[in-house]
């Protein structure tokens, strides 16, 4: 028998969808407006006015002024670092750990899987007390205030939940593909990166995209690690909020908090379909 389609649930889920969107639209929509106000606006008009007179220079006082340009080229070094150093480790270790068998698997699958369930922030101050007490020996700051090593730390806490969804996606794909890989005499790195790595592109999308925001708004181990010099978007914004209330100029914040979710949003936009798609064809598998 088919299922009756009920208009009354339709009703709620769409209703319940638009509640959503707005609950998301409206700050951002509220921030962008604030961003090009000017103070005497943000102080005394109507929050959702739009502005009488547009305010670039807002932003302009918060690239350069409040350097936020040179947080965002921080960032942009160490997120774009941490993913590759990532993804370098976490695809062959996933294919590994799903497609082969041997001694110690069962460990290593143990030992990422117990990581899922440690808290970052909770290993923080070990970590930079390790690293304090190497710069001491070595004399000179090496690993800290370090874009690359700030990028090591970021990679090695996302471990455990990229491994432990890239190998089950790695599961799902049939065994054919390397059998026939197999006997066209490719051998198994090969096989790896010409065959296995490309199909499994959607789960690999879905990795970067939570690993990206994951990485783009990070700001516990930054604000540890890293000098106001070598500072990343997240810490610079804190920064930029103490200078802003201070010189009663909230304009110039909201810019920069306009400039800290514009990569995300538009990162967004750019892989959601495809994130769609690739949960679709998981599924599908399944």
């Amino acid at each position: 028998m088919k299922k009756r389609n009920f208009p009354l649930y339709k009703i709620f889920v769409y209703v319940a969808l638009i509640t959503l969107a707005i609950s998301i639209i409206v700050p951002i929509a509220w921030v962008f407006l604030a961003s090009l106000k000017s103070q005497l606006e943000l102080v005394s008009g109507n929050p959702f006015d739009f502005p009488k007179q547009i305010l670039w220079s807002n932003f302009a006082d918060a690239f350069v002024k409040a350097r936020m340009g040179d947080y965002l080229l921080n960032t942009i070094i160490v997120t774009a670092l941490s993913l590759v150093i990532l993804l370098v480790v976490a695809l062959p270790a996933s294919y590994v750990l799903a497609r082969f068998d041997f001694v110690g698997k069962k460990f290593f699958n143990g030992l990422f899987m117990a990581g899922l369930f440690v808290n970052v922030n909770y290993i923080v101050l070990p970590i930079f007390l390790m690293l304090f007490n190497a710069d001491i020996q070595l004399g000179f700051d090496f690993f800290l205030n370090s874009k690359f090593w700030l990028s090591v730390v970021y990679a090695a806490t996302a471990l455990p939940f990229t491994i432990y969804l890239l190998t089950g996606y790695f599961k799902t794909l049939p065994k054919a593909y390397e059998e026939a890989a197999r006997i066209d005499g490719c051998g198994y790195f090969k096989t790896m990166t010409k065959i296995m790595i490309p199909m499994a592109r959607p789960s690999i999308i879905t990795v970067i995209l939570f690993q990206f925001l994951a990485f783009w708004n990070e700001y516990i181990i930054a604000f540890t690690f890293m000098d106001k010099e070598n500072a990343t978007l997240a810490v610079g914004v804190k920064y930029l909020m103490a200078d802003a209330k201070s010189q009663a100029n909230f304009g110039v914040m909201y810019a920069g908090l306009v400039i800290v979710m514009i990569p995300t949003l538009v990162l967004y936009i750019c892989v959601q379909k495809k994130i769609t798609q690739g949960m679709s064809i998981g599924g599908m598998k399944e």
